[in-house]
């Protein structure tokens, strides 16, 4: 039975079966004591097993849960990646679009000052026109109508009367004199105020002649008279009409000068909201990347630990991993091995038990 038993441990490199084998070759240990050893090396064994079986899906586990980390922190670094270059892109564009939107409103301040300056010119010289050219007309006119009073009485037209105050009325229904009139002034006391007086556009039919030297000169040449009159209408009338010429390009040059202003100024407005707005989302663009690259840090310092955390398990977990199989139908072996002498041990015949257990199988 000893020998059986010997045999039937036999082929398997393995140190507890060879300690039950020493043990079966001393003699000295009573088959009780022998089968008890059996029995703790298969209860060993199999807890060996077990902690092979749970180590296994520990290692397994955990090496797809290290991977699947890795993957997923591979994949935020590129999405951060991505974002901190969007978003550096787009702070340049933004910069580039405040500094253009910046320096449009300097352009276009200076824009509306020199149009503001140009208008005022404008107004000023339309203004010093209009009164030289009144001037010129109102000559013309009194002019006339002092020809008027010599040549055709009837179509003189007298100054209006002066009109007395409570006080000088009085004074005349009293009976007494008022007080000399202040002889008018102005050109030649016409009343007219002096101002230098442009050139004209010259008629079709040349200049007009010489004034005479005397009005008497011309006290018997009624036709002469009408001629120098008609010259006097038209050239107040090519006054009127270069007035009128004037006061319609003057408003039309304020109405353009104020439309100018008005949208200079709503652009203005656009233009400068436009630019807060630029500044705050460039503002929000570098905080976003600034946040971004810290996370960007604290997700390449995680992915290296996990990565050493999935070395160390490659390191601890590898060989079981490799050798699971092979380790496990070994210790089958080993476990049958001794199963097969506690059965001879136990008074069993080998080769019965070997026929019985070929019958079971088949």
């Amino acid at each position: 039975m000893r020998k059986q038993a010997i045999t039937a441990l036999a082929g398997h490199e393995s140190y507890h079966l060879d300690l039950i084998s020493l043990a079966l070759r001393g003699k000295k240990f009573s088959f009780d004591k022998v089968i008890k050893m059996i029995d703790d090396m298969v209860t060993l064994l199999g807890n060996e097993q077990v902690d092979d079986d749970s180590k296994k899906e520990m290692c397994e586990m955990q090496i797809d849960k290290a991977e699947d980390d890795i993957k997923v922190l591979e994949t935020t670094m590129s999405d951060l990646e991505k974002s901190i270059a969007d978003g550096k892109e787009a702070i340049a564009t933004l910069t580039d679009e405040i500094a253009d939107l910046t320096k449009g409103l300097k352009q276009l301040d200076k824009d509306v000052e020199e149009q503001m300056d140009m208008r005022k010119e404008e107004h000023e010289d339309f203004v010093n026109t209009m009164a030289s050219n009144t001037a010129a007309r109102d000559l013309i006119l009194f002019a006339k109508n002092r020809m008027q009073k010599f040549y055709n009485p009837k179509m003189y037209k007298a100054p209006p009367k002066r009109e007395l105050s409570e006080e000088e009325q009085i004074t005349v229904n009293m009976g007494g004199t008022l007080a000399p009139t202040e002889a008018p002034g102005g050109i030649a006391g016409t009343g007219i105020g002096f101002m230098q007086i442009s050139a004209h556009r010259q008629v079709d039919t040349g200049a007009p002649p010489p004034p005479p030297e005397t009005f008497g000169a011309y006290s018997k040449k009624s036709g002469e008279s009408n001629g120098v009159m008609g010259m006097m209408d038209m050239l107040a009338a090519d006054l009127d009409k270069e007035m009128q010429e004037m006061q319609v390009e003057e408003k039309d040059a304020q109405a353009e000068y104020e439309k100018f202003t008005k949208e200079a100024a709503a652009k203005r407005v656009t233009d400068s909201k436009s630019v807060t707005d630029k500044e705050g989302a460039k503002a929000d663009a570098e905080a976003t990347v600034e946040k971004e690259t810290a996370e960007k840090a604290n997700t390449m310092k995680e992915m290296f630990a996990t990565m050493n955390f999935l070395k160390s398990l490659h390191g601890d977990c590898d060989w079981l991993l490799q050798n699971f199989e092979v380790r496990k139908e070994a210790r089958a072996g080993e476990v049958d091995a001794l199963k097969k002498a506690k059965a001879v041990l136990s008074g069993a015949d080998f080769s019965l038990v070997q026929t019985k257990r070929y019958l079971r199988r088949a």
